[in-house]
């Protein structure tokens, strides 16, 4: 069975495009929160994983609405896993029940790992450019 997850940080959001994405995906179950991602205590989500059985698969509009963090995503991933149960991001196009999908997966988290290292070494390495759009004065060059 496909069961969605849709998730808004804010109440000025609307679940609508998500809600939509994922019946046009197949879902026969939606759950959904209104909550920053941030916080832990997501009771959508709880039912969620009250709810999925073995063979069922979790569909998200996009990994982000499933993960906190990195880690977070990666700690779902595999309960998920670990329950029988696919993952599948229709943004994203990853979808675990298929061979591929882990991989792609996996290298994503790895580049979005690689990314905010990279961004947070940079930081205060310069200050951009007044009038200049992405030029940054005392950064290192080549």
């Amino acid at each position: 069975m496909l069961i969605g997850y849709a998730r808004i940080s804010t109440t000025d959001q609307n679940l609508d495009l998500q809600h939509d994405a994922l019946r046009a995906a197949g879902c026969q179950k939606i759950f959904d929160d209104r909550a920053s991602g941030a916080r832990a205590d997501r009771p959508g989500l709880a039912r969620i994983f009250d709810h999925l059985r073995k063979g069922d698969t979790l569909v998200v509009w996009r990994l982000d609405r499933l993960g906190r963090s990195l880690k977070d995503l990666t700690a779902q991933v595999e309960d998920l896993k670990a329950q029988g149960v696919g993952l599948k991001s229709l943004e994203e196009s990853i979808d675990t029940t298929h061979p591929n999908g882990e991989l792609i997966l996996h290298l994503f988290g790895s580049l979005a790992s690689s990314s905010g290292h990279s961004s947070r070494s940079g930081r205060g390495r310069g200050s951009p450019r007044r009038g200049r759009g992405d030029a940054w004065v005392g950064a290192a060059s080549g």
